[in-house]
Order: C-alpha cells, then structure tokens, then sequence
C-alpha cells in the first residue's frame, strides 16, 4: 500500500524519511487547509494523489510553497473560495 504524509514540521519529516512526504507551512491542526474551505482541502487532496503517481525516490520530501490564508482555490465546480 502506498501512502504519501503531509508534514507541517520540515525537521522533524527530515530526520524520519517517510516513503513520500508534502510540506505545508501551515499551522497544527490544519494539514489539509482551513475548516469549510472545500477547494483549499480538494486541492491538498488532489497534490497528495498525483505525489502517489509521481514521487519514485525514497524518503522524498516536497515543498508545496502554499501560503497559508493567501491563495485562491477552485473547487471542481468552478466556484472559488478564499482561504
């Protein structure tokens, strides 16, 4: 079974190399954006599938350079929401 961590902490992630791994410079308890904001969370989602398909290197960290309260989001639908 695959897996892909989402890692808040750089250090730490660092030191114990999971298979996969996304950094977000985001605050604790928030690994996959802000409470309500569908496209924010969808699009986390979306970066830890294709992270699936295409991180092959062990121990693989990547920075996804989001800002936390800064970008803007399209849901599937279209609809956009602010973080």
């Amino acid at each position: 079974m695959s897996t892909v961590s989402i890692s808040l902490v750089r250090d730490i992630t660092v030191q114990v190399r999971p298979p996969r791994a996304l950094f977000l410079r985001w605050p604790f308890g928030h690994p996959v954006g802000e409470p309500f904001a569908i496209a924010q969370q969808q699009r986390i989602l979306r970066d830890m599938l294709r992270a699936l398909e295409t991180i092959y290197e062990p121990g693989s960290l990547v920075d996804l350079g989001y800002r936390w309260r800064r970008e803007h989001y399209e849901t599937s639908e279209g609809s956009a929401d602010r973080p």
